[in-house]
């Protein structure tokens, strides 16, 4: 196979998984953004968390809350679980990696906050933990998953949202993923200021 079709098989792939994205989530992304922009306007947080390029991914959404996205607007609360080297080390170290976000959850998360947790597998346990401190929290979970949702889909309870990406790679799932967090802070952003 020479490159050039690599390449166009790679954007193929990803156009394709977009599309069936495009088709079968609309309603829990639309769900999930008027779950963010209830909380935020009742003064709740987001705390966000993943692991490898999906920390990447929860760190970008944190950015655009913080900052701003694509409207000049006053910074909206949202932390990323993802992004302290020392707790997330201190915790690894002294209890297990498994721990790293819940234990950032049990200190910072208030109820009404909400948990954005993002996963390609639905199978990472510190996701898993997440989830579950969150519960105790009585925090609003959501959470962007890939393939068949794993072990996460089922610890979902009735009151969170699931955003599954259906899949052939992690690159493809990530890729619909970042689409997903864009959707998610132009609708906030919509709902909040009434403007294109």
């Amino acid at each position: 196979m020479d490159l050039n079709k690599r390449i166009l098989d790679n954007f193929q792939q990803s156009i394709e998984t977009s599309t069936r994205a495009m088709e079968t989530l609309r309603e829990p992304i639309t769900l999930a953004s008027e779950r963010i922009t209830r909380a935020l306007i009742e003064g709740q947080k987001i705390l966000t968390c993943g692991n490898g390029g999906s920390a990447g991914d929860a760190q970008h959404f944190s950015s655009e809350m913080l900052n701003r996205f694509e409207t000049e607007r006053p910074s909206l609360p949202a932390i990323a679980l993802t992004t302290d080297s020392s707790t997330l080390t201190a915790i690894a170290n002294d209890y297990h990696f498994d721990e790293v976000f819940s234990k950032q959850i049990l200190a910072l998360g208030q109820p009404g906050d909400i948990l954005l947790a993002i996963t390609t597998s639905g199978r990472s346990l510190n996701i898993l933990r997440a989830l579950e401190s969150a519960h105790q929290r009585d925090m609003s979970c959501i959470i962007l998953n890939g393939r068949d949702g794993g072990e996460i889909a089922s610890s979902l309870t009735d009151g969170d949202i699931e955003i599954c990406v259906q899949g052939p790679s992690t690159a493809r799932i990530q890729e619909v993923h970042i689409i997903i967090i864009h959707c998610l802070c132009d609708l906030v952003d919509y709902q909040l200021l009434g403007r294109d």
